[in-house]
């Protein structure tokens, strides 16, 4: 299909160029995303090409390393392009998100009061589903409004989107909490003020007590820390050059349960699972007894703290620097064993070269090797469906001839902008 639509782009363009690829208006069939799938589909029509020996001039096609060259200098420049798109489709997509998380509020809104009104039949209205409706609407204004002052990043997402672009679990699953003991005090707020008997109206402010809602006020005090406190790990560690962290061009829903590689995470998944059946829980107790707030049992608060201290673990083990374990001749069939020239190929060996999310050409192509004074980027060797060089593992650069023969140190420069450790060699005239 992305090859189909490359080589039908050129045929659907606007007349005289009007709204090209480039375009964020939104609202036209050549918008942000368009323009992004088409550069999509392009470059995967060049590497699927070049993979299979297609389009290299001759002027280079009688050299291995010059037609090898000319390919990466190819690739990087489509995917320069393919990034630029992206992040345009991606800040496109977060302009039109606040819209989207208004009207799934309000969604919600019109969700209880069928609720309410289902389960009044027989029982009658009472005060306390008038002080819920109430509370639910108050909600729902104060989110539309912090969705219009944030449209441009997302509307009511804005809080629980991270800096790396991605949906925060942490900062989500806190932002749950928060809502669900806001609303929980608006509801009793509600009751209160429609309370006329002096009785009534302690045996509400006695609901606040910390006594019978010990549970959920440890739980939120919890998860709202964790949530502070893991922004302060991940900043420290990426500044210590323990983790490598690359930019999302958009958030996703999946962020919530998957690594910035996108595998699934058990800590995230966990995290996410166990606090969303906690919520729930506490929201069939408040509907149960909307006269306190939700007494969540010890046994289930322990549950989500066990859960909480989890994933706080799982962040302060995730990560870890690059490293180079070693450093040796590329030799292909038919060569003779021989020491390091300049010319050569050399194979870097060792683990994290690749961060998690970094895995598109754009940052692949942005990967620098340190040859003693010289910096030399590394190709992009494209094969079907993928990249042979670089890989996580391994890396396969030449020596160029600037370097001096001697004794030289080899450094590895990530996507991140991390640096492994040094490693010598010998590189003879």
């Amino acid at each position: 299909m992305a090859v189909q639509e490359a080589r039908g782009g050129a045929d659907t363009g606007a007349p005289g160029g009007a709204h090209a690829g480039g375009c964020t208006c939104g609202d036209c069939p050549h918008g942000a995303r368009e323009g992004h799938r088409r550069a999509v589909a392009e470059f995967l029509l060049m590497r699927d090409g070049f993979a299979a020996g297609q389009g290299v001039p001759a002027a280079v096609a009688h050299s291995a390393q010059a037609s090898r060259q000319w390919v990466s200098e190819e690739l990087s420049q489509s995917a320069e392009l393919v990034a630029e798109r992206g992040r345009a489709e991606g800040e496109a997509w977060l302009t039109r998100l606040w819209l989207r998380t208004t009207i799934t509020v309000w969604a919600l809104v019109l969700v209880l009061l069928l609720v309410q009104s289902l389960t009044a039949i027989g029982a009658g209205w009472t005060a306390a589903r008038t002080a819920g409706l109430l509370a639910a609407l108050l909600t729902a204004g104060v989110l539309t409004a912090a969705s219009w002052f944030h449209r441009a990043r997302g509307g009511a997402l804005a809080p629980v989107i991270g800096e790396d672009n991605r949906l925060s679990t942490s900062r989500t699953v806190a932002a749950a909490w928060v809502l669900l003991v806001a609303f929980a005090v608006l509801v009793l707020v509600g009751r209160l003020a429609a309370a006329s008997d002096h009785a009534e109206r302690d045996a509400l402010i006695s609901g606040l007590e910390l006594a019978r809602a010990a549970g959920v006020v440890t739980v939120l005090a919890v998860v709202c820390g964790i949530a502070v406190l893991v922004r302060r790990v991940v900043g420290l560690r990426v500044l210590a050059q323990r983790l490598q962290k690359v930019r999302a061009h958009r958030p996703r829903a999946a962020d919530l349960l998957t690594d910035d590689a996108g595998r699934g995470s058990f800590a995230d998944i966990q995290y996410v699972v166990i606090s969303t059946v906690a919520v729930l829980f506490a929201a069939v107790r408040l509907a149960r007894r909307p006269d306190q707030l939700p007494d969540l049992p010890w046994g289930l608060a322990v549950v989500v703290l066990v859960s909480a201290a989890t994933y706080l673990a799982g962040k302060y083990a995730e990560g870890g620097r690059p490293v180079i374990l070693s450093v040796v001749r590329a030799r292909e069939a038919g060569d003779l064993d021989a020491p390091i020239r300049t010319g050569d190929d050399i194979e870097i060996r060792g683990a994290g070269f690749v961060p998690p999310g970094a895995q598109g050409a754009d940052r692949l192509s942005r990967m620098v090797v340190r040859i003693g004074p010289v910096n030399v980027h590394v190709p992009l060797v494209p094969v079907s469906g993928g990249f042979s060089n670089p890989t996580d593992a391994v890396l396969t650069v030449p020596v160029p001839a600037d370097v001096e023969p001697g004794r030289v140190e080899v450094q590895v420069v990530t996507a991140a902008g991390v640096e492994t450790n040094r490693y010598a060699v010998d590189v003879t005239e």
